[in-house]
């Protein structure tokens, strides 16, 4: 495909007819997408509709709307790759490949242009300025073309994960919006809550995994080699799918929710279940009820371990054994530090990442069958964290410890792995020892019950300890500005 320059693109915008609504069918309190998709795996393509509904939060008149184009970091050239040179030869199983995302035209603005740093932002000129309050619909026709790439978007050797596919909202702030790069270490996403309807017409001999049940249209298609299916999820920051050709899968319920696993290579894929319900159990009885009816983990092509979307996971098909249950445990987690309680995962990666990893040790101090204790993870991590130290700063001079950074502030994978897992799990295994287990798990909780569905800062997360009756201030800026030492 063509690349796309960032030029104004009028003549392409269909229509403006749609221009400024009063969002009737849905409350103007979050956004809403409608999306509609057909994938055809010849051409490794997905055509696609976007209907947004969008409310103005900010405090101040908008006069466009925009939005993330994730997709186009796997385009040739892109200036930030979504691989690093580490990962590239598990990602890349086929050589080196690229895909793109290319709008096809806007409804509901009066113009469009692909633009950012690296054209990563889709910017949408609205008729009128949106006052604070108000709602704007608008429509996007777009179609993705997928990488040759074990990764979160692209087609693998086994599957087609389709996640960040799609253009999203930036983050509003009460300025107006801020845009992120791509980054190849970490998460760079940071999503609103919002409401999702995505209807996706496949060919007949694929089977969608995603975290809401996807309801089969009947007769959606004249084509019978095609079927059409339907998810809605509502109160999520983003949807994911993994769709395969070769999926099994099992169910178990746990109270209302049911745990499915979608699996073609696991050789134990009842141990892998029981590893996500035994988990989420956990989860939900130390941090607070599970916010859906469905919990799904997806076993796909990654070049990395796993990665969390709301009621959804995907996980390795290369990770086996205790690993398995451990990034499945991890991937859980996610669902409350990250799905639940939203961070700036650009600016602060440890918030959800460590805390997500200081999860899975109390979850397998609580279940000491899978082999791992909590006393191993930590020890893990502070042996992992202490090597990284004493390496970096024989070469470099100095260790780079502080937390509270940007991911582009990162040398590589090696330090934010170290930095924002490892040193995250010191950092909350130390306050356990301060506090006790007691507080810590009533502060955790009240975190999630009092910043759920929002964009938690590191200070409202302190804060929940301090209400808590733990003051552990002091050791939280010891950690996060790299002044303590381990």
């Amino acid at each position: 495909m063509r690349k796309i320059i960032c030029l104004a693109l009028t003549g392409a915008v269909l229509g403006s007819a749609l221009g400024l609504a009063a969002c009737e069918r849905h409350s103007c309190a979050r956004s809403h997408y409608t999306i509609t998709g057909e994938y055809f795996p010849e051409t490794r393509t997905l055509a696609a509709e976007m209907t947004v509904e969008v409310p103005n939060m900010s405090e101040v008149e908008l006069s466009e709307l925009k939005f993330q184009l994730w997709a186009n970091a796997y385009r040739e050239g892109a200036a930030h790759a979504p691989v690093s040179e580490n990962f590239s030869s598990l990602a890349y199983y086929a050589g080196e490949d690229h895909g793109e995302i290319e709008i096809k035209g806007v409804a509901g603005a009066e113009s469009f242009s692909v633009c950012g740093e690296d054209d990563n932002i889709l910017s949408l000129k609205l008729a009128a300025p949106l006052s604070p309050g108000d709602c704007a619909t608008v429509t996007v026709k777009y179609e993705v073309e997928l990488a040759r790439i074990n990764h979160r978007l692209g087609v693998t050797a086994s599957t087609v994960n389709l996640a960040n596919f799609y253009p999203i909202l930036c983050e509003m702030t009460g300025e107006g919006f801020r845009e992120y790069i791509y980054t190849s270490s970490g998460d760079p996403f940071v999503s609103e809550i919002a409401d999702y309807d995505v209807t996706l017409t496949l060919p007949e001999s694929y089977t969608v995994a995603s975290g809401y049940a996807a309801e089969e249209l009947a007769d959606a298609n004249a084509d019978d080699m095609k079927r059409a299916y339907h998810v809605r999820e509502e109160g999520v920051r983003d949807v994911a799918f993994v769709l395969s050709e070769k999926y099994h899968f099992l169910t178990e319920r746990v109270e209302n929710t049911e745990v499915a696993y979608y699996y073609y290579r696991d050789t134990a894929p009842e141990q892998t279940l029981k590893a996500a319900v035994d988990s989420l159990k956990f989860y939900s009885a130390s941090f607070g009820a599970y916010d859906h009816p469905r919990y799904t983990v997806a076993e796909t092509d990654l070049a990395f371990a796993g990665m969390e979307y709301p009621a959804f996971s995907m996980i390795s098909a290369e990770t086996g054994g205790t690993e398995r249950a451990q990034v499945v445990a991890h991937e859980t987690a996610h669902q409350w530090w990250y799905a639940k309680v939203g961070s700036n995962q650009f600016d602060d990666a440890w918030q959800d990442e460590g805390l997500a990893e200081y999860s899975t040790a109390l979850f397998f101090e609580a279940e000491p069958g899978y082999g791992l204790t909590y006393a191993d993870m930590v020890a893990a991590s502070e042996r992992s964290y202490r090597a990284f130290f004493s390496v970096y700063s024989q070469v470099h001079g100095e260790a780079n410890t502080v937390m509270h950074r940007p991911l582009t502030e990162f040398s590589g994978d090696y330090e934010y792995r170290n930095i924002a897992y490892d040193k995250g799990v010191i950092l909350f295994d130390r306050i356990r020892e301060v506090v006790g287990s007691k507080k810590l798990i009533g502060a955790l909780k009240r975190y999630a019950d009092t910043c759920g569905g929002t964009i938690a800062t590191p200070a409202e997360l302190i804060n929940c300890f301090s209400k808590s009756g733990a003051n552990v201030s002091a050791l939280f800026d010891s950690f996060l500005e790299g002044k303590c030492v381990i």
